[in-house]
């Protein structure tokens, strides 16, 4: 699934290539299924060519789970027959070839292509909880924008490190949130933010689209020596708030993917799929996303 042009979701092609052959250090996939992430959209409308340059025409899917089928010169730590998740481009296509080393084994606890679901979301949330905003034991975490994917790995992690974690999540959302572990859950369509907490809490992880002038509301939500992290837009403390925040992009990691497998195989997190649909509905996957219809992980499958 290609765009040759940026542009609306009418410019996602399907498209019939020839099968990839992997190169020095590459293994060949066959794909069990990749998964649509919110980014995905400005990767199509050319809003993050400061960020991603891509070639045209340029294949969609940045998560894949499948089955190594070959391996190119070099390649001594994969084999045909495992089955393997990454962080990587292009993986809307039923085989694609990759750098061996940016990939882990798949987890065994969980049908493999529900496995797509896991790197970017799973990564993105990793390094918020962990790297980033260091959650601990007994901390107030609020999870602003629970519902999504990056959101269900969030609230796990931050959980599972002790906090006591506030998520705000829609209608649509509240029931998996919560069985993710949600201790208290806000609904954003109907409660302000402010009056919903019962004091200031320790972090906040912000995975909620919004304008500088939203986001600033954020702050004083925040004891002081507490932190905001964001993956979406950039949040500035005022100088002598005493709180800090953090903005980043995920980065492919494979020994965050690595423990996040050996988590979800302990049973200690859980991936949650929303929907499966076939690669040729991504158009009006994209679609829904803009018109704000999809929640959780939906994965995609030849």
């Amino acid at each position: 699934m290609r765009i040759h042009q940026y542009g609306e979701a009418s410019v996602i092609r399907d498209d019939d290539i020839p099968r990839p052959q992997p190169g020095p250090g590459e293994v060949l996939i066959e794909v069990a299924a990749t998964s649509f992430n919110p980014s995905d959209v400005g990767l199509r409308r050319g809003l993050l060519r400061s960020v991603v340059a891509l070639d045209l025409p340029h294949t969609l899917g940045g998560d894949v789970a499948g089955t190594v089928v070959d391996v190119g010169r070099g390649v001594h730590t994969l084999a045909a027959g495992d089955p393997v998740i990454g962080r990587i481009g292009g993986a809307a296509a039923e085989y694609v070839t990759t750098d061996a080393a940016t990939l882990v084994t798949a987890p065994g606890a969980i049908p493999l292509a529900h496995a797509a679901a896991i790197p970017v979301a799973g990564l993105t949330a990793w390094q918020a909880v962990v790297e980033h905003a260091h959650v601990a034991a007994g901390q107030r975490v609020l999870v602003n924008g629970a519902g999504g994917g990056v959101g269900g790995f969030a609230v796990q992690l931050a959980k599972l490190a002790g906090a006591h974690v506030i998520a705000t999540a829609g209608p649509r959302s509240t029931d998996v949130v919560r069985r993710h572990g949600a201790d208290e859950i806000v609904d954003y369509t109907a409660t302000p933010l402010a009056d919903a907490l019962d004091g200031p809490v320790d972090a906040i992880l912000n995975l909620v689209p919004m304008s500088a002038e939203q986001a600033a509301t954020l702050l004083p939500l925040i004891r002081p020596g507490g932190i905001v992290v964001s993956v979406t837009v950039p949040i500035t403390a005022p100088a002598g708030s005493q709180v800090s925040a953090v903005h980043f992009v995920a980065r492919n990691d494979t020994r965050h993917l690595a423990a996040l497998v050996e988590l979800i195989d302990a049973g200690t997190v859980r991936v949650d799929i929303a929907a499966t649909r076939r690669f040729t509905d991504l158009p009006s996957v994209h679609r829904d996303a803009e018109d704000g219809r999809t929640r959780g992980k939906i994965i995609l499958v030849p």
